[in-house]
Parts: C-alpha cells; structure tokens; sequence
C-alpha cells in the first residue's frame, strides 16, 4: 500500500523479520541456499571485501545510487548469493511477498592489464596466503585498485539486471547484492578472481619464478664479503703460506693394525719330547717308557755348539825379593 504516491515506510526490525520467515521457507525448498549474514555495522573487515566496496563508491556513476543498498543489506534481505566466472545471481527481499530475482554481470579482466599487473608483481609477493589475507606492499595496493587499470571492475564493465518495478538503473536490490559481494569476499577472497576470470595461480608461479631467478643470479656472483688471501696479507701486513693452512682432513681405511714386518727369534729348535698316555685298566694315565728313551736318545745327539770364553792371562805380580847382606845379619825372602 503506497501513501501519496510514496511506499508505506517498513522499519529496520520489520524488515529483519520479514527478512527471516522468507530465508526459512526458502530453505526447506533448497539446501544449498547462501545468505549474506552482516555481523555489526561493518559491511567488510578484510581487505578484498574493503577494496570492492571502496571501489564502488568512488566512481561518480554509482556514489548517489549505491547507498541505496546498505540499509537491505544490513537486514539481511539478500536471502541467497551466488557467484560464478563473471556472473552473480542474487534473491532479494523487497516490499513484496516474493523475493526479487537479480544478475549482475562482470567481464574478465583485460589480458593486457592482467599481464603487467602480473609483470609489477614478480618478486614481491611472498606467498599465496599473504596475497589472500591482504599482506602485500603499498605499491601493488595502489595498482590493484587503479581505476580502469587495476584488478576491480569500472562501471562500464558491470551489467545488471533485477526483475523489480523500479525505474531505475541501480535498484536497492542491485546495490544491495553489490555489497553482499564484498561481504562474500571476506570469507572467500578466491571468488573475486573467478569473478575476474583470472588464476590466480599465474600471479603466485611468476612472482615465485622470479624470485627464483633472482636469487640464482645472486648465487653466482661472489660476495663481497669474502677477503681473499692477497687481501688478508696486505692487511695484516703478513705473508701467508699455502703450507701454513692446515691440511683437509682425509679419512685413510686401515688394512691391518700394524704393518711393521715382525722380527723373528732365532731360537735354536729342541726336539719335543712327545709323551704318549697310555690308560691303564684302572683308569689312571702312565706315560710310555720307549717314547721316553727314545726321547732321551735324540737329546743326546744334539750338538751343543757353545765357543768356549778366552782365556785372559793374568800376569801375577813378581814379589820383589829383597836381598840382604850377609854382614847384617838378614835373610832372603
């Protein structure tokens, strides 16, 4: 019922509630149904779901027009959200009993653009998952959100379509699923490339490429940081020797323990005197007697050759023989 021409006023708890009874009958007929749930007053915490709606408002074509959206949004009237390669399908609960049917279309991102912003990126990227979280240099902020440049869709790159009887070009329910975009891109930031028609697998391979290639370039030039032996000696003022560095150690397998040829004794050889044990009856063990005369026998004839010492001549002192005179008295000794 319209006053005056203008729609009745529905209230924020009003539309909430009406907004409720519609998702759960909507449920019931489809399971897989995805509403767009906004927790608090922020329509974005993540820095794809900021950059899209950011995006947005800047341009002058959709500034006046996509407040209009917020307030739905809010209230949870986008009942079912679906994005695909370049498209998104949206039911969204307006004045009526049925919900409003809307497809909003985006095109692929220009193989050109896609190229240098891929170009830009090569050795500043780390990872996938800080891509995805929004952890990336300022510079590749300001190329992503270029305006006609950048990896977000201008104005005359997006076409959309809502079966509402309003005139207007963007609907509530148009800029309301506009929203819900960037709220989507707060759970999943993978679905904006899929939006864009882009993998986002070429920008991680040639970002990690290059840094591949940069650091082998940097593997093959010999840092400067290592003082040769020229330098060292002119800097210390001192000579260095090659034979003053200690050897590289070399592991040498040991094939015996020692091999220092053994001294052998000479030992004059006895024969043995093999003694044969006979058991008697009894039990006890005698030796045999031939064994031992003959054993005897072969001792016998064994030479022993001993040089027999020399012997010295001991000269003997000669006693002196002292001669005394007869007149004295005295005798020889």
């Amino acid at each position: 019922m319209s006053y005056w021409g203008f729609p009745r006023y529905v209230s924020v708890g009003e539309k909430k509630q009406k907004a409720r009874k519609k998702l759960e009958q909507l449920r019931k007929k489809n399971k897989n149904i995805e509403p767009v749930i906004i927790e608090g007053r922020t329509l974005a915490h993540t820095w794809w779901g900021k950059a899209w709606n950011k995006n947005l408002e800047e341009y002058a074509d959709y500034s006046n027009r996509i407040g209009r959206g917020r307030s739905y949004v809010r209230c949870g009237s986008v009942l079912d959200l679906q994005i695909s390669g370049g498209e998104v399908k949206s039911l969204v609960q307006g004045s009526e009993s049925k919900p409003y049917s809307v497809v909003i279309k985006i095109k692929a991102l220009e193989k050109s653009i896609w190229k240098k912003i891929k170009d830009v990126c090569e050795g500043k990227l780390d990872s996938l998952q800080e891509l995805l979280v929004g952890k990336f240099p300022k510079a590749l902020d300001e190329i992503f959100t270029a305006h006609g440049k950048g990896l977000f869709p201008a104005p005359k790159e997006i076409d959309f379509d809502c079966n509402c009887p309003d005139w207007a070009d963007m609907c509530k329910h148009v800029a309301a699923t506009l929203y819900g975009i960037g709220a989507r891109l707060d759970k999943d930031p993978n679905l904006f490339f899929a939006l864009r028609k882009i993998e986002i697998n070429d920008l991680i391979t040639e970002t990690v490429k290059g840094k591949t290639k940069e650091l082998l370039a940097k593997a093959k030039k010999k840092s400067g940081r290592i003082i040769e032996d020229q330098d060292l000696s002119s800097v210390f003022g001192i000579e260095l020797d090659s034979a003053s560095l200690p050897p590289k150690e070399v592991k040498v397998k040991a094939t015996r323990k020692d091999k220092t040829p053994k001294t052998k004794k000479t030992t004059s050889k006895q024969p043995e005197i093999k003694q044969t044990k006979s058991v008697s009856k009894s039990g006890t063990k005698k030796a045999s007697t031939k064994t031992i005369k003959k054993a005897t026998k072969d001792a016998a004839k064994v030479k022993v050759t001993k040089k027999p010492a020399k012997k010295t001549k001991v000269k003997t002192p000669v006693k002196a023989v002292k001669k005394v005179s007869k007149k004295k008295g005295t005798r020889k000794l």
